[in-house]
Formats: structure tokens, sequence, C-alpha cells
């Protein structure tokens, strides 16, 4: 009679592995936050919740930070999950990064544009100008 144990699949693994991916890539993004002056933190090990953001980082608060680390990345569907994720008031967004390219991040273009108008502008600059 077999073993009624948990079995070690290569599927079994390989979530595990993604799932430590995943963990890796939201401290590496916390850290990158960090060093550019917003400190954050892993969102997940201290709220706990399924709809916490990936990163927590206090100073960009109205942001709901999705985090994607991998070689390919189907944007809308990221964006699907920030948007589900993410409380109301908040703005979805998606930081990316793939191996050896730098943080990009995501957003929808109506909230860029918000934050854009909602951003100072320095006395005697023109709107188009900035753009």
């Amino acid at each position: 009679m077999a073993s009624a144990g948990p079995v070690d699949s290569k599927e079994t693994r390989l979530g595990k592995f993604s799932k430590d991916k995943g963990r890796r890539g939201e401290r590496e993004a916390a850290l990158f936050l960090t060093d550019q002056g917003f400190t954050a933190r892993r969102g997940v090990q201290y709220k706990g919740g399924p709809n916490s953001p990936d990163v927590e980082c206090p100073s960009l608060r109205r942001l709901h930070i999705e985090i994607k680390r991998t070689e390919s990345l189907r944007i809308y569907d990221a964006m699907n999950q920030a948007s589900d994720d993410a409380p109301p008031e908040t703005i979805p967004v998606v930081l990316h990064r793939k191996n050896d390219c730098d943080w990009v991040v995501i957003l929808y273009a109506e909230d860029f544009l918000d934050i854009v108008r909602e951003s100072e502008i320095p006395d005697g600059c023109e709107r188009e100008r900035l753009v």
C-alpha cells in the first residue's frame, strides 16, 4: 500500500521556487525603494492579508504596489491583479524588473496624468513644457 504522505512532484517544486522568487523580488523592490529614499518593506509579511500590497511604502501610501520580477510580463494581467487587490482611493501600480534591467513602473494612463496634475509646477513654467 502506498504512503499517504506529501508528494514531492516537479509541479510542487516549481510552485515553491516561484513563491521564493516572488519573495526575493519583493525584498529587492523594497530595498530599491528604500535606497531611493522611500522607506519600504514587504507587505505580506506585515499584514498577511491576500489583498495587502507586495511592498508597503508609507510615503507612497496612495499607491498599491504589485511586484513582478519575471523575464516576461503579461502587463494587463499584472495590472488587473493590482487593480483587483487595490483598496479604494489607492492607485494600482506594477513595479517590474527582469534580469539585467532597471525597474519600470506600470500604471494606468489616467492615474499617471492625475499624479502629474497634482504635482507642483515651478513658478513660470507652463504645464505643456513639463511633458
